[in-house]
């Protein structure tokens, strides 16, 4: 396959599908350095039709991972800066009137994209946090009565900072729910550290990501193969009872005061299915759910205030729940 093709060149069967979406580590890692969890659980949200938020400290390169994604996957993409004085309209688009021919006509916001960053989006009131959620949940904008639909593929990548909670509106539990991952972006290791730098001595540019020799290896027909291959992926009735087994046990944790939902099930088992695929598998195992319950569920689970105040965090009730609920065999 000639990676340097457009869309209509790339080929839509699901052997090359994989091998196009493996491709993505590579051409994301010329300007991204050491993020191949965060990359990997991006690549399971677009096959999985779900969106993802990002939340990492300032300048671990969330923003330019996200770009760099949609680059590699010749995606278009727009950014969104959520700010306290956003009106919904900035995101959805609006009705604006045209003088010359004395009638409305609809004006698209960024939210009409394949990929859209919501740059800090919990510094935004709840009001235009929710405009998002018809987008998110029903992939349309319902605009003065008028259902729009979005793009396909479309995917919301948001980012909020988890340290600074001055001027900010934490997401309430309904739209975390609406999120299928919850990436952390950690600081960078030693290494990783110098070979950013490195890089920028030797003239990066993160604004010109085509400089930086990322080029598209993957298209929406590839994206459409791995989705249809994915719905293929055999789950026997073992790992649908290990996945609920795993569910129920968040509800019954003396250190939560919410569980995960049946919808967070089905999340699990979706990013479970996409995760056992792209490692070249056509069936789901234990290990396949292991590795997906951290950014699936860590976000759709609430901390007691006193377990919160004994230093137990999300991770570790999941962490625990796994290592406790019995695997089938």
């Amino acid at each position: 396959m000639d990676p340097t093709t457009d869309n209509a060149g790339y080929a839509g069967d699901a052997g090359t599908a994989r091998s196009s979406l493996e491709a993505l580590r590579a051409e994301i890692a010329k300007a991204v350095v050491g993020q191949d969890p965060a990359v990997t659980g991006l690549v399971v949200a677009l096959l999985c039709r779900g969106h993802v938020l990002l939340e990492g400290v300032p300048g671990v390169a969330k923003t330019l991972l996200v770009r760099a994604l949609a680059s590699a996957l010749e995606l278009d993409t727009k950014r969104v800066q959520f700010t306290p004085d956003l009106m919904p309209s900035d995101v959805t688009g609006s009705l604006v009137f045209d003088a010359r021919s004395a009638e409305f006509s609809f004006q698209p916001g960024p939210v009409f994209t394949n990929l859209l960053l919501a740059d800090e989006i919990n510094r935004t009131p709840p009001k235009t946090q929710s405009s998002l959620l018809e987008a998110m949940e029903e992939r349309q904008v319902t605009v003065d009565g008028t259902p729009r639909p979005l793009p396909e593929p479309f995917l919301v990548a948001a980012t909020q900072n988890p340290v600074e909670y001055e001027g900010t509106y934490p997401l309430p539990e309904a739209q975390l729910d609406r999120f299928l991952l919850k990436l952390t972006i950690p600081l960078p290791s030693r290494e990783d550290e110098i070979n950013v730098l490195t890089r920028h001595a030797e003239g990066f540019n993160p604004r010109d990501l085509r400089a930086a020799g990322i080029r598209p290896v993957a298209g929406p027909a590839d994206l459409e193969a791995a989705r249809n291959a994915v719905a293929k992926t055999a789950v026997s009735p073992e790992i649908t009872g290990y996945v609920v087994d795993i569910c129920r046990a968040t509800r019954e944790s003396p250190s939560l005061t919410l569980g995960v939902s049946p919808r967070g099930a089905t999340a699990l088992l979706a990013t479970a299915r996409a995760w056992a695929w792209l490692t070249g598998r056509d069936y789901v195992i234990p290990d396949d759910v292991k590795a997906l319950a951290l950014p699936t569920l860590r976000h759709r689970i609430q901390l007691r205030p006193e377990a919160e105040m004994e230093g137990v965090t999300a991770d570790s009730v999941i962490n625990a729940i796994l290592a406790h609920v019995p695997v089938p065999r």
